[in-house]
This record gives C-alpha cells, sequence and structure tokens, in this order.
C-alpha cells in the first residue's frame, strides 16, 4: 500500500508488516525517513520535520540520511550514481515529479538532458527499488548507477551474516560484528560467483525466531558489489549494483536508457528463520516462474557416464530411473558436436552422429514412453577452440587484441553481447528445443570472464552488462516460444544464484558437491535467502569418488536430498538389488512429502554445525522433520527437537508411530544411539487431528 502525503513530499509504503519511508526536503534533497514496522503516515510525517544535524564542515548533513546518494555535492559516502560527460563529473540533480499507482512509487529527477527516475515497490513485506535512466541530452558515460542505497536505524552493536564459499562449498553462513568503515563483498568474475551470494543481512540481537533482521539481496547475474558501510558517526547504509568496480557500465547516447537490476530490501521481527520465511513466500509468489508447479523427481546422467554416453547405454539408465519413480531424465553433457572429453564441442549444438545418428527424438520418445519426462544439458555461453563454430567465427569470443586466450577447462567465454553471437545461439538452440520433445534444460556456465575484451567496440566495457542483459533476453526469447520446457541455471554447481536469473529458471543447480554431509551445511546458507523449491540436490554413489571419499548410508543421502528438488546421479547399472527396491521407497516418500518441502514454510530446528541437525516444513495442517545425526560419541542420548509453527492448542500424529504430541512438544525420534561416528538420518511426518 503507498500512502502519500498532503504536501506531496513525504511517500510510505506498507507492506502486511513493516514500512519504509521517503520525503523530499525543500532543498530536493530526498531523505530516507523510516524502514521497519509499520508506521502510520502522519508517524512519517513527524519523522520528516525533524532537523538535521549541525554539523562541521568537515561531514555532510547528508551522509547517512539521504535516501539515494549521487556523486557530487555536500557527500562524502559511496555514491549510488557516478556519471562522467566530456565536460564534467558527478550529478546535480533537481526534483520533477512523482507518480504512485497501486504499490508502485515513481520519484522522478532531473540533471541536464539526464532524467533519473527511483523506483520502489512494495510486495509483502518485500521493498523492491531500482533506478531508470533516460538520456535525452549530449553523451555519458554510466560508472555506477546502483538501484538503492539502504539505511539502517540508529542501533549499536550491528552484526553482518553473509554467504561465502568457493567451488563445491558454496553458500556457507558466516557472522561477524560490523565495525567502522566499509565491508565489501561482490564478483568480478562475470557471474554471481561462488564465491559470495549477492546477500547480506543485518541484526544487533537476533535469534533463529526472535529479533530484527534487516536483509537486502540484489537481483543481478554478472559482476556485482555490496558495500556495508558504518560511517563515522555509526549509522550504517547498505549500497549495491551491477559492476564491480566504478570503470563503467555503459555509455547513454541520446535517446538510450538504462534500467538497473533490482535491489530488494526486507525487515523481519522473526528473526532469522522469520525472515527466510519472508523472503521464500516473496519468491514464491513474485520471482519463480510457476511456483505453484512440484518440480518433478530427476535423474541425471553425468556421474554415473561423464562424457562416456551412447543412445542404448542411457535408454538402460532410463529404465532403471523409471522403475525406481523418478520422473525426469536428464541426458548431460556428451550428447553434443565431438564431444567426447572437455577438449572440444562446445558451440556446435547438434547431436552428435555417431552416438545419437538419429538426434535426440528417439531417446526423447522412449523415456516419454517410460513414463518421464526427456531433458538435456547445455553451456550456450562457452565455445570450445576445437569446435566448428570457433573455427567459423574465432572473432566471436571475448578477448584482448595482442594477448593471448586465456582457457579454463579448455573453452573461451562468448561474446554474448553481440547480436549475432545472439541470433545464432537464439537459432540452434530454437532448432535443438523443435527437433525433439525435450521438458528440461540444465543450463550451465564453467568458467569466469578473464580476457573480457571487444576489439573494434566504442566503448568495450558494456559486454559486462550487455552479456547479462542478453542472456536475460535468449531465456525470455525460449521460454516464450517453448513454454513448457523448464530450465535449470547451473553455473559449476552455485556459480550463478540470484535474484535475476532465478526469475527466468525453474530451479538451480546448488553445488557441484554432492556429498549428503556436507551438503547440510550448503543447503543451511542457501535457505537463509532461497527456498526448497529451487534448490535442487542429488544422492549419488557411496563412496563419494568425485571429492572426498566418504562413505555414507542410503538413507543418509536420500534424506540429505529431500531437504530440497530431489534428484538422483548415481550409476543406477551398479546399483543392487536391494538398493534399488530402498531408493523406490524413498522416491515414493519423497513424492508424499513434497508439497510440504516445495511450497511449506521452513523452520530451522538445529543447524547442522555437528552432533544433531534438523528442518521442519509446515504446511497447512501438516509437517515434516527432516533430522540428520551427523556425529555422536557412544551412549550419548540424541537430543530431543521443538516443533516450530504448529498451533499449541492442537495435537498432531506422527504417521511413523502412531503417537500423538501436542504442537510445541519436543519430538522424540528414532535416530540410532549408541554408535560412534555413524551418520544417521531420519523422517517424520505430523498431520493435526
Amino acid at each position: 500500500m503507498l500512502e502519500i502525503a498532503d504536501n506531496g513530499r513525504t511517500w510510505l509504503l506498507s507492506g502486511p508488516a513493516s514500512g519504509y519511508a521517503v520525503h523530499l526536503t525543500e532543498d530536493d534533497e530526498l531523505l530516507h525517513l523510516h524502514w521497519g514496522p509499520r508506521i502510520t503516515l502522519a508517524d512519517a510525517e513527524a519523522l520528516a520535520v525533524r532537523p538535521l544535524p549541525d554539523y562541521w564542515p568537515f561531514e555532510s548533513t547528508l551522509d547517512g540520511r539521504e535516501e539515494y546518494p549521487v556523486e557530487g555535492g555536500p557527500r562524502f559516502v559511496r555514491p549510488a550514481l557516478s556519471v562522467r560527460t566530456d565536460e564534467r563529473r558527478g550529478t546535480e540533480w533537481r526534483f520533477e515529479t512523482y507518480e504512485g499507482e497501486g504499490d508502485h512509487l515513481r520519484l522522478r529527477f532531473r540533471d541536464g538532458g539526464l532524467a533519473i527516475t527511483l523506483h520502489y515497490r512494495m510486495r509483502q513485506d518485500v521493498v523492491e527499488r531500482w533506478v531508470t535512466l533516460d538520456n535525452d541530452g549530449p553523451a555519458l558515460e554510466l560508472l555506477r548507477a546502483d538501484p538503492a542505497t539502504w539505511t539502517l536505524p540508529d542501533r549499536e552493536g550491528w552484526r553482518l551474516s553473509q554467504l561465502h564459499g568457493r567451488w563445491a562449498a558454496e553458500s556457507r553462513l558466516t557472522a561477524s560484528p560490523l565495525t567502522y568503515g566499509e565491508k565489501v563483498i561482490g564478483s568480478r568474475r562475470g557471474h554471481t560467483g561462488h564465491q559470495h551470494l549477492p546477500w547480506v543481512a543485518l541484526d544487533t540481537d537476533a535469534t533463529e525466531e526472535r529479533g530484527e533482521v534487516y536483509g537486502c539481496a540484489l537481483g543481478w547475474s554478472g559482476s556485482w558489489r555490496i558495500a556495508v558501510a558504518q560511517l563515522p558517526d555509526a549509522r550504517v547504509q547498505i549500497t549495491g549494483g551491477a559492476g564491480y568496480d566504478d570503470s563503467g557500465l555503459l555509455r547513454l547516447e541520446a535517446g538510450e536508457s538504462y534500467t538497473s537490476p533490482v535491489f530488494a530490501g526486507l525487515w523481519s521481527d522473526g528473526g532469522f528463520g522469520g525472515a527466510s520465511r519472508a523472503w521464500h513466500a516473496y519468491q514464491r509468489a513474485y520471482v519463480i516462474p510457476d511456483a505453484d508447479r512440484d518440480r518433478p523427481v530427476l535423474f541425471n546422467s553425468w556421474e554415473a557416464t561423464e562424457f562416456d554416453i551412447s543412445e542404448e547405454q542411457q535408454g538402460t539408465l532410463a529404465r532403471r530411473a523409471a522403475a525406481i519413480g523418478v520422473e525426469l531424465f536428464v541426458v548431460d553433457d556428451g550428447w553434443f558436436g565431438k564431444r567426447v572429453s572437455d577438449r572440444a564441442g562446445l558451440g556446435d549444438w547438434t547431436p552428435n552422429p555417431d552416438r545419437f545418428p538419429n538426434g535426440l527424438k528417439p531417446l526423447a520418445d522412449y523415456v516419454h514412453a517410460l513414463g518421464m519426462q526427456f531433458g538435456i544439458w547445455v553451456e550456450p555461453e562457452m565455445i570450445n577452440p576445437d569446435s566448428d563454430l570457433y573455427r567459423a567465427h574465432p572473432d566471436w569470443v571475448q578477448f584482448q587484441p595482442g594477448r593471448k586466450r586465456t582457457e579454463f577447462r579448455n573453452q573461451l567465454v562468448l561474446n554474448l553481447a553481440r547480436e549475432d553471437v545472439q541470433e545464432y545461439l537464439w537459432e540452434r538452440l530454437d532448432a535443438l528445443l523443435s527437433s525433439a520433445p525435450i521438458d528440461y534444460v540444465k543450463w550451465d556456465f564453467n568458467r569466469c570472464f578473464t580476457d573480457a575484451g571487444w576489439p573494434d567496440e566504442p566503448y568495450p566495457q558494456r559486454l559486462w552488462v550487455d552479456h547479462v542483459h542478453a542472456l536475460y533476453a535468449l531465456l525470455d526469447r525460449l521460454r516464450a516460444a517453448h513454454p513448457d520446457v523448464a530450465f535449470e541455471s547451473c553455473s559449476g554447481g552455485g556459480g550463478r544464484i540470484d535474484l535475476g536469473i532465478m526469475s527466468r529458471t525453474d530451479q538451480v543447480w546448488t553445488s557441484d558437491n554432492t556429498d549428503p554431509l556436507d551438503r547440510l551445511a550448503i543447503q543451511h546458507g542457501f535457505s537463509q535467502i532461497h527456498p526448497a523449491r529451487v534448490m535442487a540436490a542429488w544422492v549419488t554413489d557411496s563412496p563419494n569418488t568425485q571429492l572426498n571419499g566418504r562413505v555414507s548410508s542410503l538413507r543418509f543421502r536420500f534424506v540429505s536430498a529431500m531437504a530440497g528438488v530431489l534428484g538422483v546421479g548415481g550409476d543406477l547399472t551398479q546399483w543392487t538389488e536391494e538398493e534399488l527396491a530402498e531408493a523406490q521407497e524413498w522416491v515414493t516418500l519423497y513424492k508424499g512429502i513434497r508439497p510440504l518441502v516445495q511450497h511449506g514454510d521452513l523452520y530451522r530446528l538445529r543447524p547442522p554445525t555437528g552432533g544433531l541437525s534438523a528442518v521442519q516444513y509446515v504446511r497447512g495442517d501438516e509437517a515434516v522433520v527432516l533430522a540428520w545425526l551427523q556425529a555422536q560419541s557412544y551412549g550419548e542420548p540424541v537430543p530431543a527437537l521443538r516443533l516450530r509453527g504448529l498451533d499449541p492448542a492442537a495435537s498432531y500424529e506422527c504417521l511413523e508411530t502412531g503417537e500423538v504430541h501436542g504442537g510445541a512438544v519436543l519430538l522424540h525420534h528414532g535416530l540410532r544411539t549408541g554408535l560412534r561416528g555413524d551418520l544417521d538420518a531420519a523422517i517424520f511426518r505430523l498431520r493435526r487431528i
């Protein structure tokens, strides 16, 4: 809901539990008033008349109070907007007008020929902010055009939470006291990156279920930066957007415009768990395509076959997958071009004639006849030097003239900012999806930008932004032309996960690390911001030969993966009949609890820090608990779990034991005791009676 003061200079956006208010002074200075619990418009107007502090000239009265700091004038904080022309640098803007429609507020400013529009939209309790820039004057360069700066209330002892990691160890949650100065996270790699998810949260004393939490998440799938600053007067601001540094985003000629990504903010007084549930509900309602649909149980052939694939072999795996209840069969890398290793074939998106002599349609038809959907793996933004495409168009890659073309995984990055590259990929992928009944595409991105050059382009820096815009446009175009095809975002695991790519894909590959114990920490961090509905997780072989050699039971592997979108990635031809029968039971159980896991409210009962960890999903009158025993001393009792999210006045039936429990009782569960160093797991379903 949007409310506007009678003077047209104070605006209040209200969600179910929170409010956000800004005010424009008579000097056209846009000030931040409030972000937190719901307030009235009268409250906001009272905040607007508070005088600014009277500082000595060594400090600015605007710093830490201005809603969207631009470069130039009486400011010293990091600017959200930095503009350069041939004559000058900086912005001296004046307010023009505002527009309010529904829950969408637009504040329009102007600096010469540049029109600057700040956008606000309240969805549930998430505030979406972005900026549009329209140039009708001389050409100018955008060095930074961040969608937002967020201002926190005056508090002592702020603590910063973030998600860090690396390949195969993504989304690790860490928290530390916020100190004076700036904390900067981001990616200069051309994609979101394994090293940080574009999310931060700040609190002073919050627990999992109590206390105020402020969170911000950026929807951008290229290089990015978020800076959290504690200013000299202890005030805290968060600024972030596309681009890691200030070397330049775009050059805007007369008549051109730029729209920033969305930077979303959320206030919650329900602790980190309440904040997570609010983020999840927002994404299911407004971000994820077809979020009300269940994601199917899939089988992916990669770990079973790697590059050594054939139509007959895939058919054998498909029969076994169908027998255990799999709903989607995916052929991974190796089906196209001369792709017998990672040295060749990327860019040549036609089936390998030796492996699939009649194309993919016979296999896809066979998979459909078995009662499953059919999917494939692609990596469209990449190219091998050993490919027909590269031999025909060596100039289509990112490169610096006169420099060696760096290869990672024997591949280069296509310059997707080029219109001819965009059109080639559209034609090849559209033809591919039209050639066979394909239901699902795993879209991978297995190397970072290094030689991000564009010879003969007047403003080559723009490829960093234009590549992402072209990726979005290509996905949008493919989804429109093939509306029944689902897409998964993958980047060597969790290297491209953000609200931007999530608005165009149906699920994401969380990590290449499929070890079920390692996955608990990865999934714990992922759940701070993103819902289980998009979190793909596989059951693979034991020992885990891909990473650590750890041995784990099929039970532990399945319960770990069932906390998200369940998949199977082991070599089913090597599984025993007993293992296949057990797998079928787990898949059947998952289908029964899938609506709760993929669409329910998440409660993290115990974190994966050793010993017992557990999560709970609640939807309506039903709940499910997934618990993992990671370590235990001999004879040590397994601690009980206090359930959450249930009606404390009601009784619930635990379907596994037939016992009846009150809504807030401790659940004593059936994990084995008296073991040393053994991994165990359990699932409990509860229903209100």
